[in-house]
């Protein structure tokens, strides 16, 4: 099997646009499901509900792969999933350092979903000797003193940084100059690299303060909708049941 050092994804050469590239992970997941459940084919319609996005994205976006689908029946799960994964470079042994094994960087340890999706964590790694040695998922921890050597002799070009926000550049420095080309960061501060190295930030509360200005936002838009309701009408004394004629008419002539 290839190892990531060797292969890197043919995307950028074949032009996909990266927003396309974004998309191609949900599609794959709902594929997947599909997958497991011996579902042979899909429509457009509704793989494209199940990713999330419209169909003429979809078939857009499959436009870039060459894959078109069949008039009348869909396109092929099997084969898409294949597609799919050869194009994100998932049908290739990838391995993962991870860096920063407190709560956060042993739960991305545990996470089973790394191995079937081609991601092998090759090293667990962090700065507290009193960790060196302990097994985190099946894996000891080893000190950041042999990040470098971890990095050349798994042939590591993807990391990952779960470490406080201070130590996470002078991490992602180490990373490069060994050689890694790709960094997953979970750190709380934006990274600075060169040229060639992409980086994917993955930040928590960034994600719950845009929820919570939608949840403002719905909030403020019901208050609004509360106070301009028209007021419900309410009947005068005139008009009340009891003075009401048999066919529901304010009598001309009270009883006396």
């Amino acid at each position: 099997m290839a190892t990531g050092r060797t292969h890197r994804p043919a995307t950028r050469s074949r032009g996909i646009p990266e927003a396309t590239v974004a998309r191609l992970p949900l599609y794959l997941r709902a594929l997947t499901a599909l997958s497991e459940r011996s579902v042979p084919t899909v429509s457009s319609e509704e793989l494209a509900a199940a990713a999330g996005v419209n169909s003429a994205k979809l078939r857009k976006d499959f436009s870039y792969l060459g894959s078109y689908g069949t008039r009348g029946v869909g396109y092929d799960v099997e084969y898409l999933v294949y597609q799919i994964s050869r194009e994100l470079g998932l049908t290739q042994d990838w391995p993962v350092v991870i860096v920063g094994i407190g709560n956060l960087g042993a739960a991305l340890a545990n996470y089973g979903g790394f191995a079937s999706r081609g991601f092998r964590v090759a090293a667990l790694i962090d700065a507290d000797p009193a960790m060196a040695g302990r097994p985190v998922a099946g894996i000891p921890v080893q000190h950041t003193d042999e990040l470098e050597s971890i990095i050349r002799d798994n042939g590591v070009s993807i990391g990952v940084i779960a470490t406080p926000a201070g130590a996470a550049q002078q991490v992602c420095d180490r990373l490069v100059a060994a050689g890694v080309t790709s960094i997953l960061n979970f750190a709380p501060t934006v990274l600075s690299v060169p040229d060639g190295v992409d980086v994917r930030k993955v930040d928590l509360s960034i994600e719950l303060q845009i929820l919570a200005f939608h949840e403002q936002r719905k909030a403020g838009e019901e208050a609004t909708a509360a106070a301009e309701a028209p007021a419900v009408p309410t009947a005068t004394p005139t008009e009340s049941a009891t003075d009401q004629g048999p066919d529901g008419d304010v009598p001309a002539v009270m009883p006396a």
